[in-house]
């Protein structure tokens, strides 16, 4: 999706009962000081479905994979949704890995294996790898170091 055509804020639709999605999440909204990013635990109970209403979307899309809506109500889905919720918060060399024409191809068919397997990832620990690479940042105007 070229950059001309996502509005902010983005929605972002992720699994909170994810331990990685959760982590990356949160970290990406702890940086979000435009308040560009809006999220959305599609895994709860009362998640309200009628947000898809007039898609062909559907709440186990929203569980399979990543999914945003933009201010102008259009989806990204994927990687797209990750190269612009690095951007909202400020990480734009990290953005800019997301969308690297180079590496998209790979970072494409890796990704849907990754989601498949988020739940066993985060047991086995990836998401303390994503809270090491992502800490929270501190919020006060203090020198201290995010705890880990």
């Amino acid at each position: 999706m070229s950059r001309r055509y996502v509005t902010f804020p983005l929605t972002i639709f992720y699994d909170a009962s994810c331990a990685m999605c959760a982590s990356e999440m949160h970290a990406l909204k702890a940086r979000d000081r435009r308040g560009e990013l809006r999220l959305v635990d599609c895994s709860a109970p009362d998640f309200d479905e009628s947000v898809l209403l007039g898609t062909r979307i559907r709440r186990q899309d929203l569980m399979t994979l990543i999914h945003a809506r933009d201010a102008y109500g259009r989806w990204l889905v994927g990687i797209d949704v990750f190269e612009y919720a690095y951007e909202a918060a400020g990480l734009t060399a990290i953005a800019g890995f997301w969308g690297s024409r180079w590496l998209r191809p790979i970072l494409d068919r890796v990704y849907p294996w990754i989601a498949r397997h988020r739940q066993a990832l985060s047991r086995l620990g990836f998401n303390r790898l994503v809270r090491l690479l992502l800490p929270i940042p501190c919020r006060s105007h203090c020198d201290c170091t995010p705890a880990r």
